[in-house]
């Protein structure tokens, strides 16, 4: 994990790439981030900052020009003379650089660091104006600084055992918002997802644990999910985690017409693991990686970019900067872990957790409803569907699938699955009539179509399995 003694200002991270990019959004400020926001609101500029030697992109005369017995010749002959400096600057910048690539070459990754921020302090030092030629050879070194530095901090996160205690957690009036806000209407979703996990947060925990990561980030699903694997938000965020879908697939988590993983609460944490780790690792302390985990690491990137001082880039810095969602979100965080290390300071009596969820798991190679094996099984349909909650129409896959089932079942469900019907996803059904015969059931006539009686029910709009002969059903058929 990145270490805290660093000076250098990680945001630079982002706001390199940003400036090659020729990202220049900037988004409002709001003095209040719990107010709700203005519809067309103003900023003021920011305030010049008083060291820069560079102001509102124009060449700044050194104090020894500005007199007014100062010839233009003289004037010309000073700036001629910055833009030397300038050249001389970027060459010593580049002899650091190279050098921190000799130092990693040796794996003396303190030593490569210490280049960089020399390199780095250079580059701040450089007043140059934005239509200066050497503006471009400038931001291609800080570009290629901060790829080098983010390599490092990668081979650091791979080598530095945990940092469990490595999330700040500042109680201010922000988190006290949130904490009141548990404590009154939220109370008892807080404390039922408290419960809730039960069933996951110890296999979490070392999973967390095994990635050299805080065991706090643990209870992050109370906030996203309430710990419910299959929590919907406005955005179409799915799952505890809650994944957009471009986001889960690019960490892996497949998606099809009979399962969605960002629903899995197991595959889906070790993507969560893999993200956040990749956050930290960009803006290099937790409460940002968090905040950029909440709307995305894009626009915390942008936020930092505007900042007017380099090293203002820790989450306070940026907080009224923030969408109004993503500016609750930490505090909602630091919130939760104050009162779960301390429930009784904060009026909780939480209940006792669920218990771990135990199963084993069976190979299933063609598509059957759960609820047809529920029913073999004599269990609850519901238990089968909680442990397979990515399973979208509650069915297995029409290909090798290991579905999750109750601890000590396998056998009943191998002789389940030898009479089970084949069940048809709404992608290859279509609907034809049935004429109901004397002396037909809708469990026979289900059977004879490989669907189910929920299914028939539905179709015809029935509420009970009542039927008579010569009564016609809309079933579901092979197109």
């Amino acid at each position: 994990m990145i270490h805290p003694r660093r000076s250098l200002p990680i945001a630079f991270l982002a706001a390199a790439f940003l400036i090659a990019a020729g990202c220049s959004r900037t988004p409002a400020v709001r003095s209040d981030p719990f107010a709700k926001p203005d519809p067309a609101p103003a900023s003021a500029p920011p305030a010049p900052v008083p060291d820069s030697p560079v102001a509102s992109g124009k060449t700044v005369i050194p104090d020894e020009v500005r007199r007014s017995s100062a010839s233009a010749a003289e004037v010309e002959a000073t700036l001629v003379a910055s833009k030397d400096q300038a050249a001389a600057a970027l060459e010593e910048a580049l002899g650091f650089y190279q050098e921190a690539k000799r130092f990693r070459e040796r794996d003396d990754l303190d030593g490569a660091l210490k280049a960089l921020d020399e390199a780095y302090a250079i580059l701040l030092k450089i007043p140059l104006p934005m239509e200066s030629p050497y503006q471009r050879e400038k931001n291609d070194l800080r570009l290629l600084i901060a790829q080098r530095i983010q390599e490092i901090y990668a081979s650091r996160r791979r080598t530095i055992p945990d940092n469990h205690k490595s999330i700040p957690l500042l109680e201010n009036k922000w988190v006290q918002r949130e904490i009141d806000s548990f404590r009154g209407p939220e109370r008892s979703y807080f404390e039922e997802s408290y419960r809730r996990s039960g069933f996951y947060r110890g296999w979490i925990v070392e999973q967390l644990r095994t990635a050299g990561m805080p065991d706090e980030l643990s209870w992050l699903p109370i906030i996203e999910s309430w710990f419910m694997p299959r929590a919907m938000s406005y955005a179409r965020a799915l799952g505890m985690w809650q994944f957009i879908g471009s986001t889960g697939a690019f960490y892996g988590l497949a998606r099809d017409r009979f399962i969605d993983e960002r629903m899995d609460p197991f595959k889906s944490t070790r993507a969560a693991i893999r993200y956040l780790s990749d956050l930290h690792g960009m803006f290099g302390e937790w409460t940002t990686a968090l905040a950029a985990y909440n709307c995305g690491e894009g626009f915390v990137q942008r936020v930092i970019a505007t900042q007017h001082i380099d090293y203002l880039d820790n989450f306070w810095d940026l907080f009224e900067r923030l969408p109004y969602q993503t500016a609750r979100y930490v505090p909602r965080f630091i919130a939760t872990i104050l009162i779960l290390r301390d429930p009784q300071k904060y009026g909780f009596q939480l209940p006792e957790p669920y218990p771990a969820l135990a199963f084993d798991t069976v190979t299933v190679s063609q598509p059957v409803k759960i609820s047809v094996l529920s029913s073999a099984l004599g269990r609850d349909a519901s238990e089968l569907a909680y442990l397979n909650p990515e399973l979208r129409y509650e069915s297995t896959p029409d290909r090798p699938y290991a579905l999750r089932i109750p601890a000590g079942y396998a056998d009943k469900v191998a002789a389940a699955l030898a009479t089970a019907p084949r069940f048809l996803a709404p992608a290859e059904q279509t609907l034809a009539w049935h004429v109901v015969q004397t002396g037909e059931t809708l469990i026979r006539i289900a059977a004879r179509y490989g669907t189910t009686v929920p299914i028939l029910l539905k179709l015809n709009g029935m509420r009970n399995g009542a039927i008579r002969a010569g009564q016609k059903l809309k079933v579901p058929v092979h197109g």
